[in-house]
């Protein structure tokens, strides 16, 4: 399998890394950081209308680029290298997965051309995998009920429109119906969680008394579990593909710093030790990107072995940006503790995408599981 890149996927990369060398750098990320919403407004509708990246997954008969995984995972990596604020992993690779996924014709016709043009901010009220919904939902003669909570939603609050999950009351954890949510429905109330990492906002979000109607079912409501395990499997490459930015970003600051912190006379990155961390951090980075590219592909080619893959990235890539972001404090000492560096902002994004959509451990547990019930078959 090829893992390079195509002429046209480096110049679409080529171009996101300039727009974000310019519109997420440090003095910006912090700038959104303390703002109302958490992003940059301006910045969020060039991406939408001018750049089109919320364009690229989304098919061409729905106003879309009709590109596919490997350049929303092209752009992901570069987003997280730049630790970018804004609420493009919500609505491109998590809201909009599950529309393009789970989504009536109908339905795709109403949403995702405003998706595509940045117009819709959509976010994806969803357990953790191997967890059943905190939501319920019973029938109400044509529609829908919901009633419960779903915490730790990715920009919840200002989202225009909500893919919910939820178990269906009196049924087991498998019944499962996602269904799509207006934010400012009667009844939903969202309020905004304090997080370690501040680069991202989230949120709790409440349903009482929520009444839907029959078109608001993604698919058929009850058996929309399949559905969302594959949003879900697509949702972790997508942050693996964040993490493997992460790591190499980290890589990037603790290599320059190496090379003018003087200590004893001498540049730290001269001493051996130091050599050793780097050369650690470049190899699990590089084997992350790997697992990611390779999954990338499978879910373009929408593969059989999108759960292994998935998984495989997911455990690899934040597990190395975790140690990416660690090592680098390490070499930088006390400042890399400090407000003015910008190494404590990727380990708090690393170490939140670590427990996000899977931890490692239960990634590895899954493809422990999958590959004995493959052999026993």
């Amino acid at each position: 399998m090829d893992f390079s890149f195509t002429e046209e996927q480096q110049a679409l990369r080529e171009m996101a890394r300039s727009f974000l060398q310019e519109h997420s750098g440090s003095e910006q990320v912090r700038a959104a950081m303390t703002s109302p919403t958490g992003f940059d407004e301006s910045v969020w509708k060039r991406i939408g209308s001018e750049l089109g990246w919320c364009a690229v997954d989304v098919p061409e008969a729905y106003g879309g680029l009709g590109l596919g995984s490997v350049e929303l995972i092209a752009l992901l990596e570069l987003c997280g290298e730049a630790l970018l604020c804004a609420p493009f992993l919500s609505t491109v690779a998590l809201g909009g997965t599950a529309l393009r996924v789970a989504g009536s014709e109908a339905q795709k016709q109403a949403h995702l051309p405003a998706l595509a043009e940045g117009a819709c901010r959509i976010a994806l009220a969803a357990p953790e995998p191997g967890e059943a919904p905190t939501v319920t939902f019973r029938r109400e003669g044509a529609g829908f009920a919901l009633a419960g909570e779903c915490r730790h939603v990715i920009d919840g609050v200002g989202a225009d429109l909500l893919v919910t999950a939820a178990r269906e009351e009196g049924a087991n954890d498998d019944a499962i119906g996602l269904f799509l949510v207006p934010g400012e429905t009667e009844g939903v109330a969202r309020e905004a969680l304090p997080t370690m990492d501040t680069t991202r906002r989230r949120a709790v979000l409440r349903f009482d008394g929520v009444r839907l109607g029959e078109d608001a079912s993604l698919g058929v409501a009850g058996e929309a579990a399949p559905s969302l395990a594959r949003i879900q499997d697509l949702g972790a490459i997508a942050v693996a593909a964040e993490c493997v930015g992460i790591g190499q970003r980290c890589l990037d600051l603790a290599v320059a710093y190496a090379k003018e912190r003087v200590q004893f006379g001498h540049t730290i990155g001269s001493f051996q030790s130091i050599k050793h961390k780097c050369a650690d951090v470049m190899v699990a980075v590089e084997s992350a990107r790997s697992a990611l590219y390779y999954a990338a592909c499978v879910a373009a080619e929408e593969g059989a072995a999108l759960p292994q893959a998935a998984s495989l990235a997911k455990a690899k890539a934040s597990e190395a940006a975790f140690r990416a972001a660690g090592e680098s404090l390490q070499i930088h000492g006390g400042v890399g503790f400090t407000w003015e560096y910008d190494v404590h902002l990727y380990l708090k994004r690393a170490r939140a995408n670590e427990s996000l959509l899977g931890s490692p451990d239960w990634h590895r547990e899954r493809v422990a599981a999958l590959l004995i019930d493959g052999g026993a078959s």
